[in-house]
């Protein structure tokens, strides 16, 4: 008699499904005669509440689309691109960075893009997002490797969502108690330790 064994099914992570949307704008003044456009990020729309994200399956495809922005560009040349279906997942070991975030001035998306030379636009590489991320040190690590990283303000909705996960899964390290500097080794001002003896050399002071 044999007995089959499953292995448990890890719960998955909270996630949100959202829609990246580019601008694409003219540039004005001197610049413009090396570079006549300029990709930026327009704005970041979660698709549904949290829970949606569980049944719908994962896009790596994230084919653009002309969209019509909500409210007029400034520059009537502008024309908005938007992305769709990236999926946002928080993870218990970046609960510092989500942290981080909510603390900032504006808790916002960050979204790391890049130029696709195999996506043109009049001739031009589109801007293409790669990942969309609610972690401070996410964007770190990708500004500190000079990627292209733009941000905007999250909806109120996922604000909500993402300080409940924090409060339930972020605990700040304690701090470690100052050592007095009366127990730090003495030093010359080269760097060498110093002694101090308390022995009396028996000369006397000079007369």
């Amino acid at each position: 008699m044999t007995s089959e064994h499953t292995a448990p099914v890890a719960p998955r992570r909270p996630a949100i499904e959202v829609d990246v949307v580019m601008r694409r704008e003219p540039v004005s003044g001197p610049m413009s005669r090396w570079q006549p456009w300029r990709w930026v990020l327009a704005d970041v729309l979660p698709c549904g509440d949290p829970e949606d994200a569980e049944s719908v399956t994962p896009d790596t495809t994230h084919e653009p689309q002309a969209v019509e922005p909500l409210q007029p560009a400034a520059d009537a040349a502008s024309t908005h691109w938007l992305f769709p279906r990236f999926r946002v997942e928080l993870f218990r070991d970046d609960a510092e960075g989500y942290f981080l975030n909510l603390n900032s001035p504006q808790p916002c998306f960050w979204v790391f893009w890049r130029a696709d030379e195999e996506r043109l636009l009049d001739g031009e590489p589109m801007a293409v997002p790669q990942i969309v991320t609610l972690s401070y040190h996410d964007a770190g690590r990708w500004l500190d490797a000079q990627e292209r990283v733009d941000q905007v303000a999250a909806a109120d909705e996922v604000v909500d969502w993402l300080r409940a996960f924090v409060d339930a899964t972020y605990q700040p390290e304690p701090k470690r108690r100052k050592r007095p500097d009366s127990f730090k080794p003495l030093t010359d001002r080269f760097g060498q330790p110093v002694r101090i003896s308390t022995e009396k050399n028996g000369t006397g002071p000079r007369r």
